[in-house]
C-alpha cells in the first residue's frame, strides 16, 4: 500500500507502508488539514513523531520545511518500512528513526542526562496513537505530553490525533484549538511560555 506526500518539495511522492490496519494512517485529508492550521510555523522546526506508524506526519513536514525528526515506533516491520521511506526520500541525515515503546522511550529520554542535547529548534509534536489508547493507557498519555509539554521550547505545537468523540482539553488545562474530520478529532496545543 502507498499514501502520498501532499505538500512540499517532495510533494506527490509515494510513502510505503505494510497496509497494516492497526497502522491507521491519518487521511491524506486530514494530513493536508493539519498541515493547512500549522502553515508556515512547521519550517525549521524539529518534529516528533511519537507513535510514527507510517512515518507520513514526519515525512510531510520535512517536505515543507521542518529542519529534522525523531519518529519512534514500537512495531519493527513498520520501523524497518519507515526507515526505507527514509532513504527512498533521502532523508538520512535529518532523521532518526527510534524502534521503540513510545511510552518508555520519551520517559527514559527525559530522566536521563541526554535530556540537555534535546532539540533547542521549535518542537512540532504529533500524538496520533491507536484511538483505544486514549482509554486504556490515559493516564500515560498525559503524563507522556506534559513531559514534552514542559522539555519544549517556546512556541512549540503539540498536535493531537483523537477518535470523535473525544475531550482533549482534559490532558491538562489549556487552550486546544480543536478541529473535527470525521472519523478523527485534532486538536492542537502552543506552549507560550516557560
Amino acid at each position: 500500500s502507498t499514501l502520498r506526500i501532499v505538500g512540499g518539495r517532495s510533494r506527490g511522492r509515494r510513502i510505503r507502508y505494510s497496509g497494516d490496519d492497526r497502522v491507521r494512517p491519518m487521511k491524506d485529508r486530514t494530513r493536508e488539514a493539519v498541515f493547512n492550521l500549522v502553515g508556515p510555523e512547521v519550517v525549521g522546526t524539529h518534529v516528533w513523531d511519537l507513535f510514527a506508524g507510517t512515518g507520513a506526519m514526519a515525512l510531510e513536514a520535512l517536505s515543507r520545511g521542518a529542519k529534522r525528526a525523531t519518529l519512534i515506533e514500537r512495531h519493527i516491520p513498520t520501523a524497518k518500512l519507515i526507515q526505507q521511506n527514509v532513504n527512498d526520500l533521502q532523508l538520512e541525515d535529518r532523521v532518526v528513526v527510534h524502534r521503540a515503546d513510545t511510552f518508555i522511550w520519551i520517559r527514559n529520554a527525559l530522566v536521563s542526562d541526554r535530556q540537555p542535547e534535546w532539540p533547542v529548534e521549535r518542537w512540532l509534536v504529533f500524538c496520533c496513537p491507536p484511538y483505544a489508547f486514549y482509554e486504556e493507557r490515559q493516564e500515560a498519555i498525559h503524563e507522556m505530553l506534559t513531559c514534552l509539554k514542559d522539555a519544549a521550547p517556546v512556541d512549540s505545537l503539540i498536535v493531537v490525533e483523537a477518535e470523535r468523540p473525544f475531550d482533549l482539553p482534559p490532558l491538562w488545562p489549556a487552550k486546544w484549538s480543536v478541529r473535527d474530520y470525521h472519523p478523527a478529532t485534532v486538536g492542537i496545543y502552543r506552549k507560550l511560555d516557560d
